[in-house]
Formats: C-alpha cells, structure tokens, sequence
C-alpha cells in the first residue's frame, strides 16, 4: 500500500485539520465563551488527530490502522459537541468530522 491507497483518506483528514482549526478559531470569537470550550478543547484535538493519522498514512506506516481508528472516535466527538451549537461555523465542522470518521473508519 502507499499514498494514493490512502489519498481518499489523508484528504479527508486534512479537510478536517483547516475547519477544525477555523471552527476553534471562530469558537473563541463567540459571545458566550464558556459555552464554546468544550467544542475549542476537541476541536483541536481532532486537528492533532487528524494531521497525525494523515501524516502516518502517508507514510504508509504500519501503525496508522490505530491512528486512524482513535481519528474516528475523537472526529465524531468532536462532531457531537459542534451539533450542540447552532453557529454556521460548528455545523460544517460536524458534517466534516462525521465524513472523516466514516472515512477513517474504513481504513
């Protein structure tokens, strides 16, 4: 296996890595701050997540079967707390996480 088995995957984790980052970034701009930690904290946890399992897929590491699993769960937390907000921002970032997820899952 090598980069263009896992194209489909390390781009869908890297599409999340930028709105992830956009939703964190746009979360702290937000009115009611304590309301928006919890979705900042996973936020960027699915961002370090999701460059890590992209990184290692490239790098057609043996061990990316494991990122890839912990991507997908840390992508559909991340997309459980977004649903909780109603901002432009978290909605996209959930629709983008759950893809991840479904796309990591299948690794």
């Amino acid at each position: 296996m090598n980069y263009n088995d896992y194209k489909a995957c390390i781009d869908a984790c890297l599409q999340c890595v930028a709105v992830c980052n956009h939703c964190a970034a746009s979360c702290l701009q937000e009115d009611n701050l304590p309301m928006m930690t919890k979705c900042v904290q996973l936020d960027l946890e699915c961002a370090a997540i999701c460059i890590a399992a992209a990184q290692l897929m490239s790098l057609g590491s043996n061990k990316m079967v494991f990122a890839c699993r912990l991507c997908a769960d840390i992508c559909e937390a991340c997309a459980n707390e977004c649903a909780k907000h109603d901002t432009d921002h978290c909605r996209e970032c959930a629709t983008v996480c759950l893809s991840c997820a479904k796309m990591c899952r299948q690794m």
